[in-house]
């Protein structure tokens, strides 16, 4: 399954939302350097979907904050 979501960073609370696209957005705390934010996304996004806690990865956007997840089953 892929997920589309938009990641912004230094936020004061971290959450996850649905957009209207049926994308995620989500805010975390840390900042886009040395992978902190991306890694956040990740346990977020594992977290919010327990079925997938082991397979999930960026396949696009690793330097952007639109991002495309894989998770696989």
């Amino acid at each position: 399954m892929y997920l589309k979501v938009k990641v912004t960073t230094k936020a004061r609370v971290e959450k996850i939302e649905g957009d209207d696209k049926g994308g995620l957005k989500i805010w975390v705390k840390q900042a886009a350097e040395n992978n902190a934010a991306n890694r956040r996304v990740l346990e977020l996004v594992r977290e919010r979907f327990p079925r997938y806690n082991k397979s999930v990865r960026i396949i696009n956007g690793h330097h952007h904050p639109s991002k495309m997840l894989e998770l696989i089953d």
